[in-house]
């Protein structure tokens, strides 16, 4: 099995807020977080890609083809957006890291098929800070 993975990037603005606690729950357990002005972070998005290469081209999965579909279905609608206003996928749920990551697997997994049949969706990994990362594996 090889493992392709992509890496790309988008900037973003979001509040971790519970609307069913009050506020001084919400800053208890987000501390700054929970600014009701925002705040924003620069993100990584790495996507990996398993399968078994084409014989012809040697591709698990054209990366030129990846970057495309990340960048149409995902970047472009989270890059210098605040994710609690701004984005259609995330409307109802917590701005967090742990959901946004859920969603994107749902995106990038739809559209994956309509650029390889030999790859399937491994992993995503989702770096907030340079230091604070999420990763799914859509389990």
């Amino acid at each position: 099995m090889i493992y392709v993975s992509r890496k790309e990037h988008f900037n973003a603005a979001h509040k971790l807020y519970n609307p069913k606690w009050t506020k001084e729950k919400n800053v208890e357990v987000f501390g700054p977080c929970a600014n009701e002005n925002w705040h924003g972070h620069n993100f990584d998005l790495i996507v990996t890609v398993k399968g078994i290469p084409d014989p012809e081209s040697g591709f698990v999965v054209d990366l030129k083809k990846l970057s495309t579909l990340i960048r149409n279905e995902v970047i472009e609608k989270l890059d210098h957006k605040n994710l609690n206003t701004d984005v259609d996928f995330m409307k109802d749920k917590l701005a967090s890291c742990e959901n946004l990551i859920v969603e994107i697997w749902k995106i990038l997994n739809s559209h994956l098929p309509s650029i390889t049949s030999r790859g399937k969706l491994h992993c995503i990994r989702l770096y907030e800070t340079p230091r604070n990362y999420v990763e799914y594996y859509g389990e």
